[in-house]
Parts: C-alpha cells; sequence; structure tokens
C-alpha cells in the first residue's frame, strides 16, 4: 500500500518527554515531503501552542487541534472547519467543576485561558518562556471562567487535570451524561472536555477525503485515547511503545516508544 498522508499526535508520540522532536524524525519527515507526501500535525493542542513543532518541520497542511475541535490553517491563519461548545455548556461544564480540586483550562479563539497558577498552567508557562517570543503560546488569565465565555466567538474544549483519577473519571462521567459531551483521556491524568463527535479520527478523515484521498491512504501515529479514533480509521495505525495496551489493540503495528527512533523507522518501511 502506498501512503499518502502521515498524520501524526505530538505528546507521548512525535515528542520525547522534553517536548523535542527526535532528529531522525525530523529527518525523515523532510524526506516524506520531499516526495510529495502529505504531514498533519494530530493534536489535542490548541493550534498557538502546536507553532515552535509545526514551524520546525516546516509544514503546509492544516493542523487538526483540540482532538479534532476544529481544523487551522497556518498559511492564512484561520479555521477551516469546526464544532465548538456553545457558551450555555461551558457553564454546564464549569457547575460541575466548581469547588473541586480539578484543574482546568479553557481553549479558546486564538488563546488558552487559566483563571490561577495551578501545576498545569504553571508547566505550560515554564515551556512557553523557554520559546522564542513568537513562537510562544497565547496564555491569558482571567478573573471569572463564567463572564470569559460570553466574550469570546469559539470555545475549542477544556482540558481538566488531577492526580485524583477517581474524581477525575467520575466528574467526566456525570459531565458525559448530563451535558451529553465528549470526555477523552489524553494523558494519564488529564481529560479533554469537546462537543460530542469531534475526535481526530473525524477531522482527519474530513481533511483526507477534500483532498481526494481516502483515509486507507493514511499512516498515523498515536500513544493515547484520544488517538485511537484515528488509529482505527487510518490504513496503518501504528501505537508507540509508550501507549497503554488498550490504545494499542486499536493499532495495527506498534512500533517503539517515543524516545527511539520507531517513528522514523517505521515510516522509511512503509512510505519512502
Amino acid at each position: 500500500m502506498s501512503y499518502r498522508v502521515i498524520a501524526l499526535d505530538l505528546d507521548g508520540t512525535l515528542l520525547d518527554p522534553q517536548k523535542r522532536i527526535l532528529p531522525e524524525s525530523l529527518a525523515v519527515l523532510n524526506e516524506a515531503r520531499q516526495a510529495g507526501v502529505k504531514v498533519l500535525l494530530v493534536t489535542g493542542r490548541h493550534h498557538v501552542a502546536i507553532r515552535p513543532f509545526y514551524q520546525a518541520l516546516q509544514l503546509d497542511t492544516p493542523a487538526i487541534c483540540c482532538n479534532g475541535a476544529y481544523s487551522y490553517d497556518f498559511l492564512t491563519k484561520r479555521v477551516l472547519a469546526s464544532n465548538p461548545l456553545s457558551p450555555q455548556e461551558a457553564i454546564q461544564v464549569l457547575s460541575y467543576l466548581q469547588g473541586t480540586d480539578i484543574d482546568h483550562l479553557i481553549y479558546v479563539d486564538d488563546a488558552i485561558l487559566y483563571d490561577e497558577v495551578h501545576d498545569t498552567i504553571a508547566r505550560t508557562m515554564a515551556w512557553s518562556d523557554s520559546l522564542p517570543e513568537n513562537l510562544r503560546p497565547t496564555l491569558q488569565q482571567v478573573n471569572n471562567f463564567q463572564e470569559a465565555v460570553h466574550n469570546v466567538k469559539s470555545i475549542w474544549k477544556f482540558a481538566t487535570s488531577s492526580p485524583d483519577l477517581t474524581k477525575l473519571r467520575e466528574i467526566s462521567e456525570q459531565i458525559e451524561a448530563n451535558i451529553d459531551l465528549e470526555c477523552e483521556w489524553s494523558w494519564a491524568d488529564q481529560v479533554d472536555i469537546a462537543k460530542k463527535g469531534n475526535s481526530k479520527g473525524m477531522r482527519l478523515q474530513q481533511w483526507v477525503e477534500s483532498q481526494g484521498m481516502t483515509m486507507k491512504e493514511v499512516i498515523a501515529f498515536g500513544d493515547n485515547f484520544n488517538d485511537t479514533s484515528m488509529l482505527d480509521a487510518a490504513g496503518l495505525g501504528v501505537a508507540m511503545g509508550n501507549a497503554v495496551d488498550d490504545v494499542k489493540a486499536y493499532a495495527n503495528l506498534v512500533t517503539k516508544n517515543n524516545t527511539q527512533p520507531g517513528i522514523a523507522e517505521m515510516i522509511r518501511k512503509y512510505v519512502l
């Protein structure tokens, strides 16, 4: 099978634990692009937190962001397709999170909103400070989330996290059942909350078919539960070695973990 599209999750997949792209991956993805293969980032991240990787890879394709909540064209600086939360849905989510110890951020328009500096946003700030100023994500502190959601155009997702996994699971299940939203685990201690029906697989398929191709022509790489939709839908789904077994079950193949050049090896074997 000739694969014409390479779809890549970022955290835990293309990026190592220090948020770096391995040199082997950079080299092989450049070769693939030169050969006419389309390379797409398909991530839970906001587009403002993708810039350094998009630039390093020298991409010209849209990015699929916030687990498929929207696709974003960096060249024209516009959203191509989207399905955001309504302010009313966001207020309902906030009502479940209020009074809990669950950290939460809201991804909107061109910014990530936070109300206080908890562990999650502190890590993001530290990473941002390590970047050149023009590549730093827009992090915006607000006094009141309930007011803020009425002052933006699009609400892409909530990023919630907590070391209390039982509580995080309980709240997520309540939100899914009572507000009918999608709650996806994107990290061991993080659940993303977005509009039901959004997924990486759905938005990736939408773009692939708009280019006159099919998902059979896609090789996709991922490591977590928010990647399973694209691993399952791709012609060749490749799970990282650091993925849990339940995620690996959705893939056709399993490669090395994200600290080793498994992505490069797979692309050289199956694409180039």
